[in-house]
């Protein structure tokens, strides 16, 4: 009986270089995340804006009306004291979590009812300058245009 013996697991080599090709493309991924910022920022506040107007529709179907703008987004996470004042309110509210994300440069979004361009309501983020207008990651993001 010849036995041949083959080697079991890797060499530290192969452990080397495949560490090595790990973190070589983990640094690559993180120039190209910590390149653009302002862009992830944007993405997340119309991620954002998008489940706050999800919210907003789910409220409309199960109590015929829309929060008004005086209630604003509260009404998604705790139940109205001010007219209308819905019946059959949720025990946990419309959102994840029980306060309003403020939007990644930390500012409250803006609600309106009705919208800007006539829809029944709009949900705005006024980017990184938190003022109306700008350009860039300054530029306003509005559920109108999602």
């Amino acid at each position: 009986m010849n036995r041949t013996s083959s080697p079991s697991g890797f060499t530290l080599i192969e452990v080397l270089v495949v560490i090595v090709i790990i973190t070589l493309l983990s640094s690559i991924v993180a120039v190209n995340l910590f390149d653009k910022p302002g862009e992830a920022r944007q993405s997340a506040a119309r991620l954002q804006i998008k489940n706050l107007q999800t919210a907003v529709q789910l409220y409309r179907t199960r109590h015929g009306t829309i929060p008004t703008m005086e209630q604003g987004l509260q009404a998604l996470v705790e139940r109205p004291t001010r007219p209308p004042i819905p019946e059959n309110y949720p025990p946990n509210g419309y959102l994840d979590s029980r306060q309003v994300p403020l939007d990644p440069w930390g500012n409250e979004y803006i609600y309106l009812v009705p919208g800007r361009s006539g829809e029944p309501f709009e949900i705005i983020s006024y980017g990184s300058d938190g003022e109306p207008g700008g350009t860039g990651e300054a530029e306003d993001i509005s559920s109108s245009f999602l």
